[in-house]
């Protein structure tokens, strides 16, 4: 494993998240934050930045998803964002595809570079589950996916698989499958606060919760964690 190549991947990753984070403070005024004028005007602006380079910002949101995954990135203020931008059915295309791909090139890269070290750390923990996967390892790979990866942060269940040996195509199918519930749910929550920031004149929180876009996926979100709970201990522990 290259000291140089790891300075690299830490360097590179800095400058994505000081990036982003620039980018974001650069529109934000610290001191209305507090105003929720402040974010319809703010909604506003993004609606007309994104509908004048509709394609263009797919394009630009694509990329910078998966470099951002491939990059050890959070997943869900992705999820969140490309609902608030394109809405639930376009963000929920568009995030699937990008962190897919992301989830894959960081698996790639860990799997080329860094296999033993990976292994070194997490072979010990996740032993029970190696003869498992090499049953069907695309099939409990997308369980695995589709169970939200049994809390297990997002970056750590893109490196995970690298123990088991995953191969790419399943590795991107089973992720690309799996995905598609919870990043549904993230995605029309997101669509929701944009609809409840555009429609309302002020600020309730209970009327944030109560709207049928932010209550729904709510609802869907926790029958997920219950059937997650369920994947986990029927299909995994008891195998």
């Amino acid at each position: 494993m290259s000291k140089n190549f790891k300075l690299f991947l830490g360097i590179s990753y800095l400058i994505i998240l000081t990036s982003f984070l620039y980018l974001i403070f650069l529109y934000i005024d610290l001191n209305r934050l507090n105003e929720f004028a402040y974010y319809k005007e703010a909604q506003a602006s993004i609606e007309k930045v994104i509908s004048d380079n509709f394609y263009l910002n797919i394009i630009g949101f694509f990329i910078f998803s998966i470099v951002w995954v491939s990059l050890l990135g959070f997943g869900s203020p992705i999820l969140l964002i490309s609902g608030i931008f394109f809405g639930k059915w376009i963000g929920t295309i568009l995030s699937v595809a990008s962190i897919s791909l992301g989830a894959l090139l960081l698996y790639s890269i860990f799997n080329f570079f860094f296999k033993e070290y990976v292994k070194s750390l997490l072979e010990i923990r996740f032993s029970k589950y190696i003869n498992i996967f090499k049953k069907n390892e695309f099939i409990y790979f997308f369980a695995f996916r589709l169970a939200g990866g049994f809390g297990i942060p997002f970056g750590l269940q893109n490196i995970l698989p690298v123990i088991f040996n995953i191969n790419k195509k399943n590795y991107f199918f089973g992720s690309l499958f799996g995905f598609i519930p919870i990043f549904f749910i993230w995605n029309t929550i997101g669509s929701g606060l944009n609809k409840f920031i555009k429609q309302s004149d002020e600020f309730s929180l209970i009327e944030l919760i109560l709207t049928k876009e932010i209550f729904i996926p709510v609802i869907l979100f926790i029958f997920l964690a219950i059937v997650s709970i369920f994947i986990r201990k029927k299909i995994f522990d008891n195998e």
